[in-house]
C-alpha cells in the first residue's frame, strides 16, 4: 500500500503533458491576416476593410475623442463612409501567445495624399476566433517623419 502511494503522484507527474507551442502558426497566420487587410483597403477603401477584420469586442482609439467600443459602435460611426483607399501598411514585427489565439502587429504605414505623403507606425492587436479566422481587437497608431 505505501508503495501505491508513493506510485501515485509519480504517475500523476509522468502524464501531465506541457502545452503545445501554437506561437509560430498564429504568427504566420496573423502576418496574412494583417497583409490582407490592407490589401482590402487598396480595393475597398479603409473603413471597409477594418470592419470586415474587426472583433465584435474591438477598442478602436480615435484622436481627440474618446475610444470607440465594439464593432456596432464602430460600424455606426463609419456608416456609409468607405476611407480611403491611398493608405497601405506593411507588419515590421509580429508576436502571438503560445496558446495561439492572441498576438499583435506592429509596422508602418503611408498614406499618399494629392500633395503630400505621409509615413507612420501602426499597433494591432488580434484574436483567433472560434471560426479560425483572425480579428482585430484593438487598432492604432502614429505620424513618424519619412523613413531615411
Amino acid at each position: 500500500m505505501v508503495r501505491f502511494l508513493f506510485l501515485v503522484p509519480f504517475l500523476a507527474a509522468c502524464s501531465t503533458s506541457q502545452p503545445v507551442d501554437q506561437s509560430a502558426r498564429a504568427i504566420q497566420e496573423i502576418l496574412k491576416a494583417d497583409k490582407e487587410m490592407s490589401e482590402m483597403t487598396a480595393a475597398s477603401g479603409f473603413h471597409k476593410a477594418l470592419l470586415a477584420f474587426a472583433h465584435d469586442s474591438l477598442i478602436k482609439p480615435e484622436d481627440g475623442k474618446l475610444p470607440i467600443v465594439g464593432k456596432q459602435a464602430l460600424e455606426e460611426d463609419w456608416k456609409g463612409k468607405n476611407g480611403t483607399k491611398d493608405i497601405s501598411w506593411v507588419p515590421t514585427r509580429v508576436e502571438a501567445a503560445m496558446s495561439g489565439e492572441l498576438g499583435y502587429s506592429f509596422g508602418n504605414w503611408k498614406y499618399v495624399s494629392p500633395d503630400t505623403t505621409f509615413y507612420g507606425n501602426y499597433y494591432t492587436a488580434w484574436r483567433k476566433g472560434k471560426d479560425g479566422n483572425w480579428k482585430w481587437v484593438i487598432d492604432g497608431g502614429n505620424n513618424t517623419p519619412a523613413p531615411h
